[in-house]
């Protein structure tokens, strides 16, 4: 099974985030994605600025994937994602149908990202049609709907040749909004957030009232509170069919995580629990902030 980087999913400055993928240029991974998913607004890297890291990055023998933008609302979303698209050169991961559209129009492979609702085998025989080649389960899916959906597709004949990928390690991208919660955070209008997210490179935490850590405001998009952690489930995911299992950039513990899922593919790891502040309920097709314990 292949190791996969997702891309950052917060609000970093340039610096922070061109020090990021200078070390993930040597992390152990086999496909690193980049690129802005959440606002448009966030333009510490412009689209120009993002293919050149990629094609840089795509030197070091990884496969490098540019990441769109998951929720367009407006014509320079749209020139942004064109520009992304026609690069001519490095694979894209479509993160909306109109990623999708323009992919499909030019006749290239590419990546159906999970945002978008791949929820059974039919549906995936179309993305397959329209030039899809890996695609990226649900957040909210499971184990059980994966392994229905693979042998689904198993029997339709259309498994062989395209790859799947798991979101198996991160806080959660559970919704996108057309508001800014970090913006009425501040009582500030979306129009004019000062791009706060940026004071917030791991998000804002939503407590209830019982203090659990319910959910992540980041920008539009609202996360976990906990962060999922699919490590001790990687053997079987091996097992129904899964190639690429993603880790989501987090401030500092990314490149441990990495080497801690290579150890456990390779078998080093032998206990792996997880902590207070992490869950791994969706896959169990369980409420998703929840902790199980496999049976397997």
């Amino acid at each position: 099974m292949k190791l996969s980087l997702g891309p950052i999913l917060y609000y970093w400055t340039k610096q922070q985030t061109l020090a990021f993928y200078e070390q993930a240029a040597d992390a152990d991974v086999d496909i690193i994605y980049l690129g802005e998913t959440v606002c448009s607004k966030r333009r510490e890297l412009s689209a120009q600025d993002w293919i050149d890291l990629a094609k840089s990055l795509s030197e070091t023998g990884k496969q490098v994937v540019l990441s769109t933008l998951t929720l367009l609302a407006a014509e320079s979303e749209l020139k942004t994602l064109r520009k992304l698209c026609n690069n001519g050169d490095i694979m894209v991961e479509a993160n909306d149908m109109a990623g999708v559209q323009l992919m499909s129009e030019h006749g290239v492979p590419f990546v159906s990202g999970p945002a978008i609702n791949i929820y059974n085998a039919r549906a995936l025989n179309v993305m397959k049609k329209q030039g899809v080649t890996r695609w990226v389960m649900p957040v909210e899916l499971g184990r059980e709907t994966l392994q229905e959906l693979l042998a689904d597709a198993e029997n339709m004949g259309i498994k062989d040749g395209i790859e799947t990928e798991v979101y198996a390690y991160g806080r959660l991208p559970l919704a996108y909004s057309a508001r800014c919660f970090t913006a009425r955070y501040y009582d500030l209008p979306k129009d004019n957030c000062q791009l706060k997210c940026i004071e917030h490179p791991e998000g804002i935490a939503v407590h209830s009232q019982e203090d659990d850590e319910l959910f992540n405001l980041n920008g539009i998009q609202t996360m976990s509170g906990r962060t999922y952690n699919l490590e001790s489930e990687l053997s079987n995911m091996q097992k129904i069919g899964v190639d690429i299992a993603r880790i989501s950039p987090q401030v500092d513990v990314t490149f441990d995580k990495v080497n801690q899922f290579r150890k456990a593919l390779s078998g080093e790891s032998k206990t792996i629990a997880l902590s207070e502040a992490e869950c791994n309920g969706y896959w169990f097709k369980s409420p998703g902030m929840d902790q199980v314990i496999s049976a397997d």
